[in-house]
């Protein structure tokens, strides 16, 4: 099944278009309501990373994130000084930094997680719960569909 063609396909009805606005606007509204903990919503979700054991390193996070390695760097240097982040050499391959939460960057991390589910509770405020389970399955369904496909050669 081929679903798009020149005459249906517009941004309305493109996947990736509707994906990409939805991340902004929701970006957008999580960096509101992290404001106020001195937060943006890249910290958090590379705190929430951590917590969740996505990543260890700055490298992994970068990839996990889909975000510039330098740049990641900075980003834990500013949650290393806020005392929210440390780095450890590994034991077996000192060349490897760990990251992890502190006590305190974890309050932090689980404050800002309490103000995400606000947001996204209040978002989809009058969606049923089985539309939001129908939605995370076929986002899921689709980031399957996307891995098990490789890279487009059009």
């Amino acid at each position: 099944m081929q679903p798009f063609n020149e005459s249906n396909f517009v941004p309305d009805s493109s996947p990736g278009y509707l994906v990409r606005l939805i991340n902004q606007m929701s970006i957008a509204g999580l960096e509101q309501a992290l404001a106020e903990d001195g937060l943006t919503a890249t910290q958090w979700m590379a705190m929430v990373s951590l917590h969740f054991h996505f990543a260890d390193t700055c490298a992994e996070l970068a990839r996990h994130l889909a975000h510039d390695k330098g740049a990641m760097t900075r980003l834990i240097d500013s949650l290393e000084a806020r005392g929210w982040v440390e780095r450890t050499r590994a034991e077996d391959d000192r060349r490897i930094v760990r990251l992890a939460l502190t006590p305190d960057g974890y309050d932090v991390a689980m404050s800002g997680r309490r103000k995400v589910l606000a947001c996204w509770n209040h978002w989809l405020a009058d969606w049923s719960e089985a539309d939001v389970l129908a939605l995370l399955a076929m986002l899921r369904r689709l980031m399957t569909s996307m891995e098990k496909a490789g890279p487009c050669e059009a």
